[in-house]
C-alpha cells in the first residue's frame, strides 16, 4: 500500500526508518572503516565512496527481493559464517609482501571487502526497513536514501578514531562477531533444530561470536607477527 505523505502514519514510518538506519548502519560503517584503515589518506575517501556506491546498489536489489528471502532457511546461517571470516580477516596485520602491491590493488581490495560485508550485513536492515515501510515504495526508497549519508558520515568518524585509538579495530571486529553470532542463531533453519530458549539466548549467541572473533583473530595475529619478528605490546 502507499501511505499519504500528509498523514501521521507516513511520518511515523519515516521516523521508524531513520531510527532503524541509525541503529543498523553503524555495523556497516565499522566494516568500511576497518576495510579502509590501511589505505593512504588520499585513497580513503575513494574507498569509502566507491564502497558505499557498490553497497547501496546491492541494497536496492536486496530491498526488491526482501519479501522472497525473508523466510528462507540457512540464509542467515551462511551469511553469519561469512561475516565471522570477514571480521577475523580484518583483525590481521598486512603481510610484508603487501608493500609491493600497487595502491589501486589496495583500494579495490578494500572496496570489495566493503561490498561483500555490506551484502552480508544488510539483510536485517533491508527487512526491517521493508517492514516499517508497510509496502510503500516511496518509504522504501527513502530508507535507502537515508542510509547513504549515515554510513558515509559515521565511517569517516570511525576512521579518524582509529588513527588515535588503534584498539577500536579490536572493538569493531568484536562488534562484527556479535552481529554474526546473532545472525547464525536467528536463522530459521537453526531455530527449527533447537528447543525453546530464553529471550537472552540471542544476546548470548552474539557475545559468543564476538569472543570467537577476538580470540581467533588475536591468535592468528600473534602467529603472523611472530613470523615477522614483531613483538606485540
Amino acid at each position: 500500500m502507499e501511505l499519504d505523505i500528509s498523514s501521521a502514519a507516513f511520518w511515523l514510518a519515516v521516523g521508524q526508518i531513520i531510527l532503524i538506519d541509525i541503529v543498523l548502519s553503524g555495523d556497516n560503517a565499522v566494516v568500511i572503516a576497518l576495510a579502509c584503515r590501511n589505505l593512504s589518506p588520499a585513497q580513503r575517501r575513494q574507498g569509502i565512496l566507491w564502497g558505499v556506491a557498490g553497497a547501496v546498489s546491492l541494497r536496492v536489489v536486496l530491498t526488491v527481493f526482501a519479501a522472497l528471502v525473508m523466510n528462507l532457511p540457512w540464509l542467515k546461517f551462511a551469511g553469519g559464517l561469512l561475516l565471522l571470516w570477514i571480521a577475523i580477516k580484518l583483525m590481521l596485520p598486512e603481510d610484508e609482501e603487501g608493500h609491493d602491491i600497487e595502491p589501486s590493488a589496495h583500494l579495490w581490495g578494500a572496496v570489495k571487502t566493503i561490498v561483500v560485508a555490506d551484502f552480508v550485513m544488510s539483510l536485517d536492515n533491508v527487512i526491517a526497513v521493508a517492514g516499517a515501510a508497510h509496502g510503500s515504495l516511496l518509504l522504501l526508497l527513502f530508507g535507502l536514501a537515508v542510509s547513504i549519508p549515515l554510513i558515509v558520515w559515521s565511517s569517516q568518524l570511525i576512521l579518524h578514531g582509529m588513527e588515535r585509538f588503534p584498539s577500536i579495530v579490536l572493538f569493531g571486529a568484536g562488534l562484527l562477531g556479535y552481529v554474526a553470532g546473532q545472525m547464525i542463531f536467528s536463522d530459521p533453519g537453526v531455530t527449527g533444530l533447537l528447543p525453546p530458549l530464553p529471550a537472552w539466548s540471542a544476546k548470548a549467541a552474539g557475545a559468543a561470536g564476538a569472543l570467537l572473533v577476538v580470540a581467533v583473530g588475536r591468535w592468528l595475529e600473534q602467529r603472523i607477527l611472530a613470523r615477522q619478528d614483531v613483538t606485540i605490546v
